[in-house]
């Protein structure tokens, strides 16, 4: 693979991962920029259905070879595929800030959370044992068999470039699937730079290919083509619909993480520091470019004032700047994603609610930052209360009673995550019960890792990814009923 230097500034050194061809490329060239600057951090080369076909020839060729390998020796390929990823750490984290824009730590912690899943799903292979089934039937010895689907095909966003492929690439292959990922045009180098690591690892030809280039041609190739038997993506609710409609032809396993919604619930009886900490962690981090971010914040009538003055104080003590610099803000992502911002501020305060900071473009530190936005007294009428936001505003709303706010907070097409703040633990318990979400955080914001089961309910997705629910997604079972007469 070729490898080129990201800058000027040779953040890459010389045994560096910045890979600019996939492993089936086609015709013409993606231009990869810094969203923080605009300039050219690398041309990848593109592919489109011919590469997209190619990818999965190669990898239902492999299948025989990587399913029918001891699970010990697949997991040994996956610990060593950790083990390079956490020694190219700071490789990757810098080309990771180069073509997403997010802050440094961030970007390492992704690298940190990345690698947990490969070593979590390494462990995992070697536990996909024989079950036992008391038998029903006289003289009959029943068992289940837990056996890899086949080819996984893998579609991954850019704000999260490395840990999406490994949380879905690690478990398909302890499962012993082979894969085919295509990344988000916006970030394809993270996904070539843990493509390289892999091959440097010893997978074996076809078992895991990464083809960069035309989506609609790429994916649409694979959601045709009956060899490939799941179909993993991460992403729009809007492209999920679509995915799920073009696999039904040939009926692929689906594990589907789409949009969020989350609602942020503060009752009175709550921390209200650790409640505004939390709530700044929720709303801001990766820029607010993330499918778990607090979307909207409801705050009892009780404490709304007090609330209010304290978050708009935390927020408008967020750094911004460029990702090397490490600033609490980044860029976002493009043009759509600011254009998104200022609509949803305009339609809020055309509505009636309170800009108590931010709120435009942060022009002096580029044309793809927003200031971090506090809006007050946000109607359920705006925009922002009804679509995901996916960047740095947060509106808040007063709400007065517990049935009150459930009834706001599940009225969403969505379903991912809720936050809940409270000392009263019957109202935690019932909370938890009430809210129409696949995961609830309580007086607290991080709740991922590679032990937990991720993922929603109603539009926010089908399926787990992550822990034993995984792995199993990408296993299908085959029970056996044996008489030895």
């Amino acid at each position: 693979m070729t490898q080129m230097r990201p800058t000027p500034e040779a953040w890459i050194d010389d045994t560096a991962l910045l890979c600019t061809e996939g492993d089936f490329p086609g015709q013409g060239r993606l231009a990869v920029r810094d969203p923080a600057t605009g300039d050219l951090v690398a041309q990848v080369a593109m592919s489109d259905a011919t590469g997209a076909r190619a990818a999965v020839d190669a990898a239902h060729g492999a299948f025989p070879l990587w399913a029918g390998m001891l699970p010990q020796d697949r997991a040994r390929i996956l610990h060593d595929w950790h083990d390079r990823i956490i020694a190219a750490k700071e490789d990757l984290a810098r080309i990771m800030v180069a073509e997403q824009g997010k802050p440094i730590s961030e970007a390492r912690g992704e690298i940190d959370y990345a690698a947990s899943f490969v070593q979590f799903y390494a462990e995992e292979a070697l536990r996909p044992n024989i079950e036992g089934v008391t038998s029903h039937l006289p003289d009959a010895e029943m068992e289940l068999w837990r056996e890899p689907v086949g080819v996984a095909a893998l579609i991954t966003p850019w704000n999260f470039p490395s840990a999406m492929i490994t949380r879905k690439a690690a478990a398909a292959l302890a499962a012993g699937c082979t894969v085919v990922i295509h990344p988000s045009a916006e970030t394809p180098l993270s996904a070539l730079a843990l493509a390289e690591l892999a091959r440097r690892s010893g997978f074996p030809d076809g078992v895991m290919s990464t083809v960069v280039g035309d989506a609609p041609a790429i994916v649409g190739e694979w959601t045709s083509d009956a060899r490939v038997r799941a179909l993993s993506f991460t992403g729009s609710t809007e492209v999920g619909r679509l995915l799920y409609r073009q696999s039904a032809e040939t009926v692929k396993r689906l594990v589907l993480e789409l949009g969020g919604h989350a609602p942020f619930i503060v009752f009175p009886s709550a921390d209200l520091d650790r409640a505004v900490a939390e709530a700044v962690k929720a709303k801001f981090a990766t820029s607010g470019q993330d499918c778990l971010g607090a979307n909207r914040f409801y705050v009892h009538r009780d404490v709304y004032d007090a609330f209010c003055a304290r978050f708009t104080a935390a927020v408008e003590a967020l750094s911004m700047g460029q990702g090397m610099d490490d600033p609490d803000i980044g860029p976002l992502i493009n043009e759509k994603a600011i254009a998104k911002q200022i609509e949803q501020v305009e339609d809020a305060l055309a509505k009636g609610a309170r800009l108590l900071s931010g709120g435009k473009v942060a022009a002096d530190k580029g044309a793809l930052f927003f200031e971090p936005t506090v809006l007050a007294d946000v109607p359920d009428s705006a925009l922002i209360m009804s679509h995901e936001n996916f960047g740095p505003v947060a509106p808040i709303t007063p709400f007065d009673t517990e049935e009150e706010v459930t009834a706001r907070a599940n009225d969403t097409e969505y379903g991912l995550v809720a936050y809940v703040h409270s000392q009263d633990p019957r109202r935690i318990y019932r909370m938890t019960r009430a809210l129409q979400f696949g995961m609830v955080a309580v007086n607290r914001t991080k709740v991922t890792g590679a032990p937990i089961p991720f993922g929603g309910v109603k539009q926010s997705g089908l399926g787990r990814e992550g822990a034993r629910q995984g792995l199993e997604a990408f296993t299908d079972i085959k029970y056996v009923c044996r008489d030895w007469g």
